[in-house]
């Protein structure tokens, strides 16, 4: 059977890649004692993938991985044997069975949501929720990308859903997180701040990832987003 995990990454782990946390889990797997699948042919390993990678730095409360297992006794059993060999700074939060027509994490990732605060006070914007709203009320948001082999032109505001100030003067967006039209926080605050007229280098803000999640039946247009963690 396959299980989605959801697990929380933060403080100092929020340094640690993904590639690196891939062998983290692998290991993690195996001190938990759990009757994990793996693949066949001469080099076999783990059948396990990952949602969407989380960049370095940016801490979050909503990752996910699917994991086929052979047998488990409970979701909660699982849970807690995972969390018993976890580090500082890795928390499990859910494990739930997929039902068998489930797409794995990473196909079903359609968007996810942010929360951006600076490290040290409050963002030095007079204004800030109105500013964003005259930010998202543009008709285009135009963004050059470059790649290794070309410079592409593309217009951020499609793939913002949403984006707003909360009252402790941080700023929570939901964007586009699909592996055809993936957006980086960092970039649309980049463009924010061109916008607003404000300098505050990205070393200075501290992202934290909320949620990952997939969208209905294609209705991402319509905003009709559900938590990964959400399997029924």
């Amino acid at each position: 059977m396959k299980v989605r995990i959801k697990f929380a990454k933060y403080g100092t782990m929020k340094f640690i890649g993904h590639l690196d946390m891939m062998r983290f889990f692998q290991k993690a797997v195996r001190r938990a004692e759990i009757d994990v699948k793996y693949s066949e042919g001469f080099s076999p390993h783990q059948i396990m993938s990952f949602a969407a990678p989380l960049g370095v730095g940016i801490e979050s409360r909503g990752e996910y991985m699917d994991l086929e297992v052979l047998s488990m006794s409970s979701e909660e059993d699982m849970k807690d044997a995972l969390n018993r060999v976890m580090v500082n700074g890795v928390e499990v939060l859910s494990v739930s069975v997929l039902p068998d027509q489930a797409k794995n994490a990473m196909a079903s990732v359609a968007a996810a949501s942010y929360r951006l605060q600076m490290k040290e006070g409050d963002f030095p914007i007079d204004g800030l929720a109105e500013k964003l709203q005259q930010f998202y009320a543009q008709e285009h948001i135009p963004f050059t990308k470059e790649t290794k082999k070309s410079v592409i032109e593309l217009d951020l505001k499609q793939g913002i859903y949403e984006i707003s100030a909360e009252k402790d003067n941080a700023i929570h967006m939901l964007v586009n997180a699909s592996s055809s039209g993936n957006i980086k926080p960092t970039v649309v605050f980049e463009k924010f701040c061109d916008f607003a007229g404000c300098e505050i280098p990205a070393s200075a803000i501290q992202v934290t990832r909320l949620e990952t999640y997939r969208d209905l039946a294609g209705a991402a247009a319509e905003h009709r987003f559900v938590p990964l963690g959400e399997t029924g």
